[in-house]
């Protein structure tokens, strides 16, 4: 098995816990935080979005479209304290934007060889992320970072058991 095919189903993987965690809930109920502090699940689903591309591209310049106008200002870290459901898209259109994103990033690695991912890493993930292939790895993950919150969300909303 290839490095490209580990990082892809890595990917799948990754994607298959952003749809099952997230099928179910409402647009109010992807406001709520699972604790003070923490990001609800509308701005962590931009700020993925907006983090893919920016790595993507970081990696393999002009290999995505650019996001729409306003998106990535949107999902700033400064707007994560926002609850105001009007600052940010609905869960269906951020899901839909994600899928797209996620297929797009997909394509690009499946043409990536396997002495690209040895490459080093853009300067500014290097510290962290030495090798292209680490930092297509990071983009898999990524997700998995924040569906364990949305776990804790589920489960103050009682909501039913995935995995």
């Amino acid at each position: 098995m290839s490095g490209v095919s580990i990082i892809r189903g890595a990917m799948k993987l990754s994607d298959f816990l952003v749809s099952a965690y997230l099928q179910d809930l409402t647009n109010d109920e992807c406001l709520k935080r699972p604790a003070a502090g923490a990001n609800h699940a509308l701005w962590q689903l931009g700020h993925l979005i907006v983090a893919d591309t920016h790595l993507v591209e970081a990696c393999k310049p002009g290999s995505v479209p650019p996001l729409p106008e306003g998106f990535t200002e949107r999902y700033a870290k400064e707007n994560a304290a926002l609850d105001d459901p009007s600052a940010f898209d609905s869960k269906e259109t951020l899901l839909q934007i994600y899928a797209e994103r996620r297929k797009l990033i997909d394509d690009v690695l499946a043409g990536v060889s396997e002495d690209e991912l040895d490459q080093p890493a853009p300067e500014a993930f290097r510290s962290k992320f030495p090798t292209v292939g680490s930092v297509f790895t990071l983009m898999a993950m990524h997700p998995t970072l924040h569906a364990g919150q949305w776990v804790v969300v589920r489960r103050m909303l009682g909501k039913p058991v995935i995995i």
